[in-house]
């Protein structure tokens, strides 16, 4: 396995200077042109099995890769998942200046981002309860219902033959010295570094490590309609982000300073419990991404009434500052919340699957004639 020369020293060398710099950061490489020397050397070269470049070209970060990891992946396909890694050919780029938006950017259903070794981070799912996007019960991949069928590098493949992670790249985190260190993994699509959960415990200097905390929690009570029963983390609706609560902001963010920003820089951190991989972006994201997949939707995370917790799916496209709390329903109004419209019959509280779990005889999804969540994802 070999990650490309333009990859092969990623922060090896200077860091680079504060998070508006234009430096380029370490083992990336500015666009030059070609030398036959260099053709004929390439040509020399046995083919990679991974190919990942990233180099700088005036006011983007470009990114080329293929989308196969540097270590060697599971074994696909496998029982929890049907499909077989087929390569890519991704040609996407990043600002290399990025800027904070006012509010958040809604990144469920589109590739948040892209690993240094040129693999995608797409941690959401598309599949429903009972296969109905329109009941708003997201499952959450790595929320216990799932049969993702994951290597152990939290990583599996789409139908399309996609690689992509659900959750922390562990090769990747280990090969960066993750622990020790505050590892850079990759870059959101809207530019902005992306960071392993390691960070500095004063986030204004180089200080102590720390496991950094994000800050979402479980919501408390019985879920209001579809799958019923307590609030468990098998569907991404169960959870909502409690300002305050952890280290990081709703997208799992935070300005710190980090080995390749001394100076500081917004940046996003990858952890262990909800949401794993952000599921928003605070700037904006590149179209290269959005093409990825059908693209994410734009709007604002809000409280209501000024209450420090907020569902995860509040997100709406509006304007102004503050905007009444309502959950993601994939473009449908709101079924189940107060002052909406009854369930259907056998689908509101005390019918149907409970806590995510199939009903009796079935399986997970299986209310529409679908399949198990999630493999799919």
């Amino acid at each position: 396995m070999r990650i490309s020369i333009a990859l092969a020293g990623v922060l090896i060398a200077t860091p680079a200077a504060a998070h508006d710099s234009t430096s380029p950061l370490a083992g990336e490489e500015a666009v030059e042109h070609a030398h036959i020397a260099d053709e004929i050397w390439n040509l020399l070269l046995p083919k990679a099995e991974a190919s990942a470049d990233i180099s700088v070209d005036g006011n983007y970060r470009h990114i080329h890769a293929d989308g196969y990891p540097v270590q060697p992946p599971g074994q696909f396909p496998n029982r929890g998942n049907p499909h077989s890694i087929s390569r890519k050919n991704y040609n996407l780029k990043v600002p290399l200046v990025p800027h904070e938006n006012a509010g958040a950017t809604k990144a469920q259903g589109a590739v948040f981002g892209i690993a240094v070794n040129g693999v995608v981070m797409d941690p959401g799912t598309a599949e429903y309860w009972q296969n109905d996007r329109r009941s708003g019960w997201n499952y959450e991949a790595l929320g216990g219902a799932c049969k993702l069928g994951l290597d152990k590098y939290n990583a599996h493949v789409q139908p399309d033959g996609t690689y992509h992670y659900h959750g922390i790249p562990t090769g990747v985190l280990a090969a960066e010295e993750g622990t020790s260190v505050p590892a850079l993994l990759g870059f959101a699509a809207d530019g902005f570094p992306i960071y392993g959960p390691y960070g500095f415990s004063d986030p204004k200097r180089a200080t102590a490590l720390k496991k950094l905390k994000s800050s979402y929690r479980l919501k408390s009570g019985t879920r209001p309609g579809g799958p019923g029963g307590r609030y468990n983390g098998k569907f991404t609706q169960d959870w909502a982000y409690v300002a305050g609560a952890g280290d990081l902001d709703q997208c799992n963010g935070r300005f710190a300073v980090t080995p390749e920003y001394p100076k500081g820089t917004y940046h996003y951190v990858l952890t262990d419990t909800f949401p794993f991989i952000p599921r928003c972006w605070m700037g904006n994201p590149d179209s290269s991404f959005l093409r990825l997949k059908r693209g994410g939707m734009r709007g604002d995370l809000q409280n209501e009434n000024n209450l420090p917790t907020v569902d995860f799916a509040a997100l709406s496209d509006n304007s102004k500052a503050t905007v009444t709390l309502v959950q993601a329903q994939g473009g449908h109004p709101p079924r189940f919340l107060p002052g909406g419209r009854p369930p259907p019959p056998g689908q509101g509280p005390g019918f149907g699957p409970r806590n995510g779990s199939p009903q009796p005889g079935g399986r997970p999804g299986a209310g529409q004639g679908g399949r198990s969540p999630c493999s799919g994802s």
